[in-house]
């Protein structure tokens, strides 16, 4: 059983804090998020401020997520069977550290590319057990009529840590620089380990069956024999490979083409959050099932239009604009897509299937930003026209893909 029974808990948000132990759990997860959204915003300016180099910029957000999504089947193979906190904990202690790194070999001027490049890769690989961790998480400490309050307050915790990160991290590296921002980051996450000490497992740790790598295959082979769960993958993939070009495209646009601060890149960047931040709320209300897919292609196609319109924005105005629309719709994406991954995956395949399918639907953030970087260093037009152009072609793999309904698979 995956949690209390589903009549001893009324379906709200108050009853969803009153699980034991998931008011800490959410209390980990809001803390890394934060952290975590202010170390990519704060990764990029310092690599734009001390290189001068979207080129590396983009390169560098590559590794700082490419390397984990390979690790992801092994990671979750790791995750079903030494449980999720202990290893949440683990990652959240390695980032702090590695951050801290950074900023001793930068101020010491012992910081070349490649030593730098070789950090965020490794970072990489840490943060997928805890990114996958929470997801997988979520759903085995709730009773299933929970599910999609647990993803609306998922999708809004995220879209919080986007608005008070990029916000933080921009007026920090404004006023004191990349290196004391980096500080400030690694300090909450630091925060986020030591707020889940002493959390219990929701199950107990699976048995091994065979080896590691066996069961890192079994759960890759899992995703890619699920209609489900690669229909998502394809689509998502499409999707995040034409809004890669965001992560570097913003900040380019506000810094070099109208004119702003670091400062103003973060608060671009919270316009996104708080758009989702409500929407996840609102759509956390509303019963999602059979309608996932729908609401997954309706509001990719919302984001593709903003997108396309944002390549042609010439005032700081159109850009928050442009920004709280495309924030609003991945939220509703986001609250889709859990839910279906939810309710379409066997439990006990959670920790596997979850890795890779969040694996494979995030691949083309990084691979779009490393290929919209050396594009900026010339225009930024077309990489965003390009990105919208990519995006819209996810709208009509999530309808062909994507099965409407899938009661078998859920067993």
């Amino acid at each position: 059983m995956l949690g209390p029974s589903q009549q001893s808990i009324e379906p709200s948000y108050a009853d969803l804090l009153r699980v034991g132990g998931f008011g800490r759990v959410v209390l980990g997860t809001l803390l890394a998020r934060l952290g975590g959204q202010m170390w990519g915003i704060i990764l990029v300016l310092f690599v734009l401020q001390r290189y001068r180099s979207p080129s590396l910029a983009g390169l560098t957000l590559l590794l700082s997520i490419l390397p984990g999504l390979i690790f992801s089947p092994v990671a979750g193979a790791l995750l079903d069977r030494q449980g999720r906190v202990r290893l949440m904990i683990l990652d959240y202690l390695v980032t702090a550290g590695l951050t801290a790194a950074i900023v001793i070999l930068s101020l010491a001027h012992r910081l070349p590319p490649p030593p730098l490049l070789l950090i965020v890769s490794f970072l990489g690989v840490s943060n997928i057990l805890s990114i996958t961790g929470t997801r997988s998480l979520f759903p085995l400490m709730l009773p299933r009529n929970l599910w999609d309050r647990a993803n609306g307050l998922d999708s809004s915790l995220y879209s919080l840590t986007t608005v008070m990160g990029p916000a933080i991290a921009g007026v920090a590296v404004a006023r004191f620089g990349p290196e004391a921002a980096f500080v400030v980051a690694a300090g909450v996450v630091a925060l986020a380990a030591i707020s889940l000490l002493g959390v219990r497992e929701p199950v107990a740790r699976a048995e091994p069956e065979g080896s590691l790598i066996g069961d890192a295959w079994a759960g890759l082979m899992y995703v890619v024999r699920h209609p489900s769960l690669r229909g998502l993958a394809i689509t998502l993939f499409i999707c995040n490979l034409g809004f890669g070009v965001l992560p570097v495209g913003i900040p380019v646009l506000v810094l070099r083409h109208l004119h702003g601060s670091a400062a103003t890149v973060g608060q671009v960047f919270a316009v996104f959050g708080l758009a989702g931040l409500v929407t996840g709320l609102i759509i956390g209300r509303v019963n999602t099932e059979g309608r996932e897919r729908l609401l997954i292609a309706g509001c990719i196609g919302v984001q593709g239009v903003a997108l396309a319109l944002l390549a042609f924005a010439n005032a700081l105005p159109m850009v928050f604009v442009l920004a709280a629309v495309v924030g609003g719709a991945e939220s509703v994406v986001n609250v889709g897509l859990f839910a279906l991954r939810q309710r379409r995956t066997d439990p006990a395949w959670f920790g596997r299937a979850f890795a890779v399918s969040m694996s494979l639907n995030f691949a083309g953030l990084p691979i779009g930003s490393a290929i919209s970087g050396p594009l900026l260093e010339h225009s930024l037009t077309l990489p965003l026209l390009l990105g919208a152009g990519i995006s819209s072609v996810s709208v009509v793999a999530a309808l062909l893909l994507i099965p409407g309904r899938g009661p078998a698979e859920s067993r």
